[in-house]
């Protein structure tokens, strides 16, 4: 086991990316301070890259799907997401930026896991919306899986639609089919 020494003070961007690589964690920073959880278990994991899938199979060639991507909430005090999904401009990820801002990102898609519950439907929720990100859904893989659209309104997210089994969405003009059921099976429908 190691020790990692912490500065007496909020982190900055350079204490982040200083930071070791720890893949037995997840690490955000809210507020200057660094909150780590344990990775997230298996399905979790699988909905989350067949999510990114599914999107990058059927977004625009103008924008692409990452998981784990990491995007600069607010810079002072440090906040810095990794949302499980976000949606920037295919421009902008072929430059292969360290982090995203949050103006570049135009969706955002969490999966709820054991621990997250009430930051991705509280405090992710409203830290999202008042920095602009336009869309944010969020997926509960609890039988049945579900997903909650929700898009923002006069600088306020309203709900947009509650989805179970196979949804026919529009994201921005295009047209975006999710299997909610598949999310967590070996073999999932394509779209």
């Amino acid at each position: 086991m190691s020790v990692v020494e912490w500065p007496h003070r909020f982190l900055t961007l350079d204490d982040w990316t200083a930071l070791p690589e720890d893949p037995e964690h997840r690490a955000e920073v809210v507020e200057g301070v660094l909150v780590v959880a344990p990775r997230p278990l298996s399905f979790h994991q699988l909905a989350v890259t067949r999510l990114g899938y599914l999107l990058n199979e059927q977004l625009p060639e103008s924008l692409m799907a990452l998981s784990e991507a990491e995007f600069v909430v607010a810079e002072l005090p440090l906040t810095v997401r990794v949302p499980d999904v976000l949606v920037a401009e295919t421009e902008l990820v072929e430059k292969n930026p360290a982090r995203y801002a949050a103006e570049d990102v135009q969706l955002v898609i969490e999966v709820l896991s054991e621990g997250t519950v009430r930051t991705d439907r509280v405090t992710k929720f409203s830290e999202y919306a008042e920095v602009g990100i336009e869309h944010y859904w969020i997926v509960d893989l609890d039988d049945p899986a579900s997903m909650i659209t929700y898009r923002l309104v006069d600088g306020e997210y309203e709900n947009f639609g509650e989805h179970t089994g196979k949804v026919s969405l529009d994201f921005d003009g295009a047209p975006l089919t999710l299997d909610l059921d598949a999310l967590t099976t070996r073999h999932a429908q394509r779209p």
